[in-house]
């Protein structure tokens, strides 16, 4: 017994030693994240698994790595061709052996990929869900001997998930598909109910299931709330001149007209949304990925194909519908590890918005409530709360996903860096509000109550005489969008209620009549933000990086991209520049000891990027 465990464990450790070496080889990485490993270990030993890793906590080594170790074909199931193609892109550069097979390669394409995988040259293979269900296929990977499986983007396949996707379903039938398979599930998003339909509706056995700690420690969250939209924006993305930046919006109206509004500031940008065609979407994605524009405005239709690693701020013009929506979305911030940006712009008015969205999905029976509706209020929820000034917003994110956070302040945050202006009484201007909603019999809107106490002249509250009111200019000072801002709090803490349908007014409600006799105190957030402080993460990530030797490298990787037709960011990414100008390597050793570099980037670039930094370097003696 004391005999096979010595062999088991010198086994597991010359395994452990192939993957450093694999790792070290082909990405250049000296050491594993935490739970990595272990992922790779159940891909190498066949066992069915499902991993939760944050995006940019290194999940797609878990699925990269095994196949080298046993040097057979494994197959990865993802849901766009973009990332695919991405994906592919920079395992090439790195000298790593991998193919796909989709819908929109040509006839010739599909011979020559079809040719390397029989080859049996061919580690990974990249599939949609619907091809890889094919009969075609079917007989391929019974004449290769395929018998593990990785299905990326793992939270598609669940009704519960942010992105349910039907074609995921049938996913399930690989093990009824093929004998022996092994199954690995991935996603950088699940809650515990999530993670418990995906182990279901793929029908793992005995999986291993890892989960990453869901915290992104180098990822800055703001909550601002919302008053002015483009000009909030524009303060953000000042801060990031020439960096790359993602703006998400709920409608594509709000799409273009920010990008408008951007373009008209002389920034680089376009937007993207459903309703553009294929092509204008595929030269939308391309110009932000290729760092053609430093900005791209888009719908949550943007987002899962880009692969982009140093995204240095997102931001949210409207409020996600999800607290999963939102973990996704700000994790396109920052996957080279270096400190980004996310900056939500609240109003409880979007809280309305989605309430309505979800509501007319299930118009064809407006009197019951579905299950997925119910979930979907839930959801919503749990978002608004998030975004509320309660705690923390490392330790919010870390708990809703059941996690605990092991720190009292996070550094990263507007609450812990008390950024966030104090709860002020809002009482009386609430009374003035409840007031005018009484006094005009609770008929109308927000925006039409507004004007009411902000004095408004117009014709429509002259003919009705509301501007003989007690009620009316009683904030006429305030602006309207202050006013409609403080209208949205009450509604929030449900100090105010609104009517459904297409039309939907103000009305009041028991709470409200509280507030009225004086029974009861508002508290409002002033719609005003503290001025921005520089977190330690920012300080330190830049500690000993010399800016203009960056800037230098940053072009000779654009150049390298557009010689070799791919995105730059699969050169070398932000974070392997700052190290390479930071230790200003001027041999061939020290540049292999950057971070990122392995041996095949090393001679494809390594003469080029050593000649700029001894350049460089010769002119400061």
């Amino acid at each position: 017994m004391a005999t096979e465990k010595l062999l088991n464990d010198s086994v597991a450790a010359g395994i452990q030693r192939d993957i450093l070496n694999v790792t070290r080889r082909f990405w250049g990485y000296d050491r594993l994240r935490p739970l990595q490993e272990e992922a790779i270990m159940a891909g190498v030993n066949g066992r069915d698994s499902l991993v939760v890793m944050p995006t940019g906590g290194g999940k797609s080594l878990c699925y990269q790595v095994p196949p080298l170790i046993t040097s057979r074909t494994h197959v990865v199931v993802s849901p766009l061709i973009s990332l695919m193609k991405d994906q592919v892109d920079a395992l090439t550069v790195n000298g790593y052996p991998a193919a796909t097979l989709h819908s929109a390669l040509t006839s010739s394409e599909i011979r020559e990929a079809t040719q390397k995988i029989e080859s049996g040259t061919c580690r990974l293979i990249f599939m949609s869900p619907e091809r890889v269900l094919t009969p075609w296929f079917k007989g391929l990977a019974e004449r290769l001997n395929l018998r593990n499986f990785a299905v990326d983007e793992a939270h598609c396949i669940s009704h519960w998930g942010h992105d349910f996707r039907p074609e995921y379903r049938r996913m399930g039938q690989l093990k009824l598909l093929f004998s022996d398979v092994s199954l690995h599930a991935f996603t950088a998003t699940a809650t515990e109910r999530v993670r418990t339909d995906i182990i279901r509706q793929l029908g793992l056995l005995d999986p291993e299931v890892l989960v990453g700690q869901f915290d992104r420690p180098n990822l800055i969250y703001r909550i601002v709330p919302r008053l002015n939209r483009k000009e909030q924006i524009l303060e953000v993305v000042r801060r990031h001149p020439s960096e790359s930046v993602i703006i998400y919006c709920i409608t594509r109206d709000e799409t273009e007209r920010i990008s408008g509004f951007l373009k008209e500031k002389r920034y680089s940008v376009a937007h993207y949304h459903a309703g553009l065609s294929a092509d204008e979407r595929r030269a939308a994605q391309e110009a932000f990925t290729n760092e053609q524009i430093d900005i791209i405005v888009a719908t949550v239709a943007f987002g899962m194909g880009i692969d982009r690693s140093n995204v240095r701020c997102v931001i949210h013009a409207g409020m996600p519908q999800s607290v999963e929506h939102y973990q996704q979305e700000t994790g396109r911030a920052g996957r080279d590890g270096l400190e980004a940006e996310c900056v939500l712009l609240y109003s409880p008015a979007d809280v309305m918005r989605w309430q309505s969205i979800i509501e007319k999905n299930g118009r064809d029976d407006p009197g019951r409530v579905s299950a997925s509706q119910r979930n979907a209020l839930e959801m919503l929820g749990h978002m608004r709360q998030f975004a509320s000034p309660a705690q923390c917003r490392h330790k919010s994110l870390s708990e809703y996903f059941g996690q605990d956070y092991p720190r009292d302040a996070c550094g990263a945050c507007d609450i812990c860096l008390n950024e966030v202006a104090a709860l002020e009484d809002g009482t009386v201007r609430a009374q003035m509000i409840l007031s005018c909603v009484a006094r005009t019999q609770s008929r109308f809107g927000a925006g039409y109550i507004a004007d009411i106490v902000c004095g408004a002249d117009t014709d429509r509250i002259r003919s009705r005489k509301h501007n003989t009111l007690s009620t009316y200019g009683l904030l006429k000072d305030t602006s309207k969008k202050v006013v409609s801002n403080l209208i949205f709090q009450l509604l929030d803490q449900g100090l105010l209620s609104r009517s459904g349908g297409e039309y939907p007014v103000l009305q009041l409600n028991d709470r409200s009549w509280e507030v009225l006799r004086g029974q009861r105190t508002v508290r409002v957030l002033p719609v005003r933000q503290q001025r921005v402080k520089r977190t330690a993460a920012e300080a330190a990530s830049w500690e000993g990086v010399d800016r203009d030797l960056f800037e230098q490298l940053r072009a000779l990787r654009t150049e390298l991209a557009r010689e070799r037709g791919v995105p730059p960011y699969i050169i070398f990414n932000d974070a392997s520049l700052r190290d390479m100008a930071r230790r200003r390597p001027a041999s061939e050793a020290a540049f292999l000891h950057v971070s990122g570099v392995g041996e095949k980037k090393l001679a494809d670039f390594g003469d080029r990027f050593l000649s700029t930094i001894i350049s460089f370097s010769s002119q400061d003696i």
